[in-house]
């Protein structure tokens, strides 16, 4: 009796182990960062939270915060431009420096990307960001108003 009932114990906790939430791939395990606009993770910088702010159709300032996952030498953001035939052009701007493990944020200080094209508050633009180290990130980032929450007041065009 002892024998069935440790028997029945064993094969009822082995069917039941792949019945839990034990496993692999589950969302849970998987990066999330919520944010109001667009990230990528794909490169040696980390683009964070990007999005366009347009105070006026047709221009608008990039902002987002640019993370450096290289621990022992900086990168530097060298370039903006439309990506899959948009028609979105970067005004000139110095190349930002992202320190060796550290963070910059494009709002603060300013950082006044300015972006010109065929857009308004509430798309999606597909941007491709140019790095010094020859990495190239596309992504399509929404254009937020200007006046609206954190945003507010951060359009430089």
């Amino acid at each position: 009796m002892r024998l069935r009932s440790f028997a029945t114990a064993a094969a009822a906790l082995a069917l039941a182990a792949p019945l839990t939430s034990c496993g692999f791939d589950y969302a849970t395990e998987r990066d999330y960062t919520p944010a109001g606009g667009s990230n990528n993770r794909e490169g040696v910088v980390d683009l964070l939270s990007a999005v366009v702010v347009s105070g006026a159709e047709g221009s608008g300032t990039f902002v987002a915060s640019l993370a450096n996952n290289d621990g022992s030498e900086e990168q530097s953001l060298t370039g903006i431009s439309g990506g899959e035939g948009a028609t979105i052009e970067a005004a000139e701007f110095e190349p930002v420096t992202v320190p060796a493990d550290g963070l910059v944020n494009l709002a603060d200080p300013p950082a006044g990307i300015v972006l010109t094209g065929e857009f308004t508050a509430g798309d999606f633009v597909p941007l491709t960001v140019d790095f010094g180290n020859g990495e190239r990130i596309s992504l399509n980032v929404p254009v937020v108003a200007n006046d609206t929450g954190y945003w507010e007041g951060m359009d430089a065009s």
